[in-house]
Order: C-alpha cells, then sequence, then structure tokens
C-alpha cells in the first residue's frame, strides 16, 4: 500500500478504538448517574440518565459502520483484524452495560417515591465495585493490556458476593414483612441489573486479553454467584 493509503487505514483502526473508549465513556457515566439517582434520590437525574442511553445507542452504530467499512475494504489480518472484531464485540457489551444501567435508573424512579430504605446503600456499594471495574476494563483496553484485563477478569466474584449478600438480606426483610415484597423486589432487580454489568465488564476482559495476546484465556471464569437454585427475577436489558 502507498504511505497515503498506510495512513488513511491507520487513521481508520484509530478511529474506531476511539468511538470504543468514547461509547465505554458514555456506559461508565449513565452506570455512575443512575447509582447516584438512586442514592441521592434524584429523580430528575434517573430521567436524564434514561435520555442518555439514546447516545449509547448511536455509538454502537457508528462503530458498527466503521467495523464493516474496514473489513470491506481493507480486508484486514493478524492484529488489525482482532482490533476491529473485538471492538465489534466489546461495543455489544458496553451497549448490554448501558441497558442495564438505564433499567437501574428507571427502578430509581419507582423507588424514589418509596419511603427511604437502608439496603439501597448495599446497592451503592455494589455500584461502585461495578464501576470500578468498567473503569479498569476500559483502561485495559486503551492501554492493550492484558494483564489489566485479567485483573478485572478475576475480581468477577467480588460483585457476585455482593449480590449474594444483598439477595439473602432482601429475602430475610420480605419474609419479616411480606409488606415489603414489592419494595424489595425492585431492590432485587437493581442488584441483578448489576451483577449482570459486571458480567459484561468480565467479557469485555476477555477480548482485552484476546486483542493483546491473539488467544482466549485459558482457565474457567470464576464465579461466585450462589443464587441460582432460587426463584430470582430477571429483567431483560432494554
Amino acid at each position: 500500500m502507498s504511505e497515503h493509503t498506510v495512513k488513511s487505514y491507520e487513521g481508520e483502526l484509530e478511529a474506531i478504538s476511539t468511538s470504543v473508549a468514547q461509547m465505554g465513556g458514555v456506559a461508565e457515566a449513565l452506570l455512575q448517574g443512575a447509582i447516584d439517582a438512586l442514592q441521592r434520590r434524584d429523580s430528575a437525574l434517573a430521567d436524564r440518565m434514561i435520555e442518555s442511553d439514546r447516545r449509547i445507542d448511536e455509538l454502537e452504530r457508528v462503530i458498527e459502520g466503521q467495523a464493516v467499512k474496514i473489513l470491506a475494504l481493507r480486508q484486514p489480518v493478524g492484529v488489525d483484524l482482532r482490533l476491529t472484531v473485538t471492538a465489534l464485540r466489546i461495543s455489544n457489551e458496553i451497549e448490554r452495560i448501558g441497558d442495564l444501567a438505564k433499567n437501574i435508573a428507571k427502578r430509581a424512579l419507582v423507588l424514589n417515591r418509596e419511603n427511604p430504605v437502608r439496603l439501597t446503600q448495599g446497592l451503592v456499594r455494589m455500584g461502585r465495585e461495578c464501576l470500578s471495574q468498567i473503569k479498569a476494563v476500559l483502561d485495559a483496553y486503551a492501554a492493550r493490556d492484558a494483564e489489566s484485563a485479567m485483573a478485572v477478569w478475576r475480581r468477577d466474584e467480588e460483585i457476585d458476593e455482593l449480590y449474594n449478600s444483598i439477595f439473602r438480606e432482601l429475602l430475610t426483610y420480605m419474609m419479616e414483612d411480606p409488606r415489603t415484597i414489592s419494595l424489595a423486589t425492585h431492590l432485587l432487580f437493581v442488584a441483578k441489573n448489576l451483577e449482570r454489568a459486571g458480567d459484561h465488564a468480565t467479557n469485555i476482559a476477555e477480548q482485552v486479553y484476546y486483542l493483546a495476546k491473539g488467544a482466549y484465556i485459558g482457565e474457567d471464569r470464576p464465579k461466585g454467584d450462589a443464587t441460582a437454585s432460587a426463584s430470582v427475577p430477571y429483567e431483560q436489558a432494554s
């Protein structure tokens, strides 16, 4: 390829990586805002977070277009192919995180109409841990850092343990006072959304490792969710 063509190609690869980083930043801010809306009982903030999910969807479409152009016109191989494919996969994971964050904001609107409950503080702690992992894995993507990605991958159990604790606490809460079942169910949905967001961060970590190393992680994923045998509400991200 000519020098001009090489520079153009490099620019396209850089652009798709920049779009993924930008999309990740928007999703991170959305989740932060949803957690803050829950903690501060700020319904106006929750409404803004719900609306901001549109930006994530727009960026996913941009990345898809960039990837299709690279694949069709450049026929990339090696690390360039990995970069293009992982950009598509990571953007899908980020889009799901955005949907889950939007769901949390929607739940915040409902919870903000109820009396304050102490249990929301446990959810805030879980949210902070989830945010920490998302930030760390996005930093790993920007640096193409396989070791940092592995560190996030191995931390998935921490969010699962927090979820297990909140799950048990909520069940106790509902059994002690059946009048709280509706409220506790909303809280349980929030906890499950955070747990799923953590899973998507782990999925991104696997893609970052593949991008950096050219091979997939050769270990079984650590998993600490002990609620699988229980009747757990599941909310489809939307």
